[in-house]
This record gives C-alpha cells, sequence and structure tokens, in this order.
C-alpha cells in the first residue's frame, strides 16, 4: 500500500494554527508516504511566509514532498521582483527545480510549474512542458500509479469556475492520457472535487481522473466548504484490477481535527469505459 497526501493552497500568511496542528496530527497518524503540495503555498510570495512553509515541511521529518508553486507564490506588488526574479524565495526554501519529479516502485508524481509572471491568476501548460511530463510517463512501469501535479485545475465542477481552467489543458490532458496517466493533481479554486476525465473528454483512450483539493490552512476558506486535504491510496499488489481510493478529510472546528468525508473507489482496468467509472462514500 502506497499512501500520497494532497496538500494544496495552504497560504501560510493566513494559516490558522489550529488547523496547522491539526494536520500534523493526522500526518503523523496516517504516516503518507508522500506530500504532494499542489501550488499557492504562500498568500504574497513574501520571504517570512516561505520561511513558515519550510517550518511546516520540516516538522514531516523525512518524509518526501513534491512541491509546485502557484500564481500566489510569485510576487503581486514588487514588479521589479516579480519581473526579474519571481521564484527567488521559493527556490531559497524548496530548492531551484520547479517541477520536481517523485518515483518509487508504486509511484510516478510529475510537478509541472503552471504559474506565468506576465499573468496574474490564469495558468498554462506549454507544448515543451506537455512533452517532458508525456515522455516521462511513457517510461512508467506498470505497477506504477502515473501522477501529474498542477495548480490550476483542468475541468471544473462549477460553471463559474470555467474561467480559472488551465490554457492549454485540451491537448495536455490528451497527451497525457496517450502516455498513460492516471491522475492530475490540482488546487487554486480551494473546492475539493473528484472528476473523470475520460466522460468530459469523449476520446480520452484510457481512464484519467481530476483530483482537486481545497485550501489545507487558510482562513481564505470558499463559502460553507472547511479546510481539507486529499489521502490517496494505491494497492500495487493487487493482481485483480489497478484501484485507487481517493478520501476527502475536512477540519472539523468543533473537534479541532481532520476527519474523513467523503471516499473515491477509482478502477482503472476495467474493460469498458461504459460501465461504472467510480463508487463514492459519504463517512460519518
Amino acid at each position: 500500500m502506497t499512501l500520497l497526501l494532497q496538500i494544496s493552497d495552504p497560504h501560510f500568511g493566513t494559516e490558522q494554527p489550529p488547523v496547522v496542528e491539526a494536520l500534523l496530527r493526522l500526518a503523523t497518524a496516517l504516516r503518507p508516504d508522500l506530500v504532494v503540495m499542489s501550488g499557492d503555498i504562500t498568500q504574497r510570495a513574501r520571504r517570512t511566509q516561505f520561511n513558515a512553509a519550510r517550518a511546516f515541511v520540516d516538522r514531516f521529518d523525512a518524509t518526501p514532498f513534491v512541491v509546485v508553486p502557484g500564481n500566489h507564490d510569485i510576487p503581486l506588488y514588487n514588479l521589479f521582483a516579480r519581473v526579474v526574479h519571481p521564484y527567488a524565495n521559493h527556490r531559497r526554501v524548496f530548492g531551484y527545480d520547479l517541477e520536481p519529479v517523485f518515483e518509487s516502485a508504486e509511484l510516478l508524481v510529475i510537478g509541472v510549474n503552471t504559474t506565468r509572471a506576465y499573468r496574474h491568476k490564469d495558468g498554462e501548460v506549454s507544448e515543451q512542458q506537455v512533452e517532458r511530463v508525456a515522455r516521462r510517463l511513457e517510461r512508467a512501469t506498470p505497477q506504477q500509479l502515473r501522477v501529474v501535479v498542477t495548480h490550476q485545475p483542468v475541468v471544473a465542477a462549477r460553471a463559474n469556475d470555467i474561467r480559472n481552467l488551465l490554457h492549454g489543458r485540451e491537448h495536455a490532458i490528451e497527451r497525457w492520457s496517450q502516455a498513460g496517466a492516471d491522475l492530475i493533481l490540482g488546487g487554486h479554486i480551494h473546492l475539493p472535487y473528484v472528476s473523470p476525465l475520460h466522460v468530459a473528454y469523449k476520446d480520452l483512450p484510457r481512464r484519467m481522473w481530476a483530483v482537486q483539493a481545497g485550501t489545507s490552512l487558510s482562513s481564505r476558506v470558499r463559502g460553507a466548504v472547511p479546510n481539507s486535504v486529499n489521502m490517496i491510496d494505491y494497492d500495487a499488489s493487487r493482481t485483480d484490477a489497478r484501484h485507487v481510493s481517493v478520501a476527502r478529510w475536512d477540519f472539523n472546528r468543533a473537534r479541532a481535527s481532520f476527519e474523513s468525508v467523503m471516499q473515491h473507489e477509482l478502477d482503472f482496468d476495467t474493460e469498458s469505459l461504459k460501465t461504472p467509472l467510480a463508487t463514492v462514500y459519504e463517512t460519518d
């Protein structure tokens, strides 16, 4: 069994200490094999905010991280820094590579930097990025769960989020599906959901899901949606079918803890795309 924890949009600078401590307790209890941070690590890309993010990551001890930037991780008001060295603070804390890759016997996780200094909120993926990711996916083993991480979403669950979708997503989804991607993880809109991309895009050759995370730690929650994270559980030892569970964990303010509220069961190897796509459980 391999467990991946997806943390998105913590927006350090607006983080809530009780939520931070609750998430750390959850991680200690479940002991994920990898943590993915899918962008908007900080609120305004300031040195102190990145330092706080680094201190948070360090409390996970030796657990590996894949961290990609979001649009909030580029300076907004310091125009000189935004143009000349937009990722200086991010690189100082998390290293030079803005598109990290993690690989194990059961996981291949590929980060994609979808931010652009010339865009305020929107993200995009270039042809070169699409091909780089595709070539890496094509070298994956059959046992690996193949995951791509972007910041902006590739599919919307609500009509008013269409404007937030990643530019260049159509070609990326088609090419990455051909290359063997299983999941595309994202954030940005502070709304958690799991969506079958092979339904939204009818001609995809294989099953692939978008997994969106809410804001993990920030006070900038979206309406009534609480702070939340995703736990992705993959069992490569199954011989009947490749199967993934995606559990959504929400912060319960009354109990000051994260609690599992919904679980999606994703089946990747069913012969026909017309058979049931996923089973969803709501937990107490």
